[in-house]
């Protein structure tokens, strides 16, 4: 039987909300985006041919940025000021281990070059696919990279916060999904969402519909000149419709291609989060940081998913966030250039 539009949409929401409210449920980190993908990836593969419409995926965009930017804030930049070589450094080798892992993945034709280059970024999850869908990588590997990495580390960071944490470690915790309104931080933020949105259409510069909030939300925040408040619930259809976007994209001829090439990838996680706990060790012996901090502030899971995990846990948040946002800002200036390197090295467009 031939379901209609409405029916294909029903179908769709009942599975966000079955796959979001489980993995929120167990502690899985951007629960409320992943389980809208995947029901998006099984919607996909059914061939329901749905699509986000565009004005409230832009939206989403927006949302996204202004809300890593209301992670970025003073006392951030200070710790970045203050200590600013040994982030560098760090920050520095991370990326040039994920770049070599990238181009790796590319010149064993694993993955097309950008693909592989921005699926191995580690930055914000949610905000390295936006980029690489701008930037002409292919979105659905690039999420389905990115965010199996982000599972990885989330279970990492429980397992490390266990042995050497309070037992806190997981990233569940109490979620208020109807704050008390702050009408004057609502107000900001939803100027800054919708104007934002309009400016970084108009501006036609790659994802800027998530780059402009997010610059202009850094400065507000930084400056003390706008505070922000992003409801749980409208998160949650912020990432519903980023999760939509992509999930629906997947075809069972991109699922085949995924599942070939999920043991290298994996192996590439691997090593990549070798390299990583390689890096904290050496913060935690040579500076005396406590291991599950440098743990999260080396790791290369998502900035978002991190800063979760880092809140409900018992480390020094503002170390962590400020390695992290180091490493977001570089990868969101070099991260161009090097995919399109790594695409005209290999010779294979995605």
């Amino acid at each position: 039987m031939t379901m209609r539009a409405g029916q294909k949409w029903g179908v769709l929401v009942a599975l966000s909300l079955i796959f979001g409210v489980g993995m929120e449920l167990v502690g899985v980190p951007a629960a409320l985006l992943l389980g809208p993908m995947i029901a998006g990836v099984i919607c996909g593969a059914r061939g329901f041919g749905l699509r986000v419409p565009v004005i409230p995926f832009q939206l989403a965009q927006a949302t996204v940025g202004v809300l890593v930017a209301s992670s970025i804030s003073m006392e951030v930049l200070s710790n970045l000021a203050e200590d600013w070589p040994i982030y560098l450094g760090v920050v520095i080798l991370i990326l040039m281990a994920s770049a070599a892992l990238g181009l790796m993945l590319s010149h064993w034709n694993v993955l097309p070059g950008t693909t592989a280059i921005w699926g191995s970024w580690p930055g914000a999850a949610t905000a390295m696919t936006l980029m690489a869908e701008a930037f002409g990588a292919d979105v659905r590997l690039v999420a389905f990279m990115q965010y199996l990495r982000v599972l990885f580390v989330a279970l990492a960071a429980s397992l490390l916060a266990g042995l050497w944490g309070d037992g806190s470690g997981s990233a569940t915790g109490e979620t208020v999904w109807f704050p008390a309104p702050d009408w004057s931080a609502l107000a900001v933020t939803a100027a800054l969402i919708l104007g934002g949105s309009w400016l970084g259409r108009l501006s036609r510069i790659p994802a800027g519909q998530m780059l402009v909030p997010m610059l202009v939300g850094i400065v507000l925040n930084v400056s003390g000149l706008g505070h922000f408040q992003l409801p749980e619930w409208f998160l949650a259809l912020a990432y519903a419709m980023l999760g939509w976007r992509i999930g629906l994209g997947f075809s069972t001829a991109v699922l085949a291609y995924a599942w070939r090439a999920l043991p290298k990838i994996i192996g590439s996680i691997l090593a990549l989060l070798a390299f990583s706990g390689c890096l904290a060790a050496m913060l935690h012996f040579w500076l005396g940081i406590d291991p599950v901090t440098a743990y999260l502030a080396t790791s290369p899971g998502g900035m978002d998913s991190v800063a979760i995990i880092a809140a409900s846990t018992q480390v020094d948040l503002p170390f962590v966030m400020a390695l992290q946002t180091m490493r977001f800002l570089i990868v969101l200036f070099f991260g161009p250039p090097l995919a399109r390197f790594a695409a005209r090295r290999s010779g294979r467009r995605d």
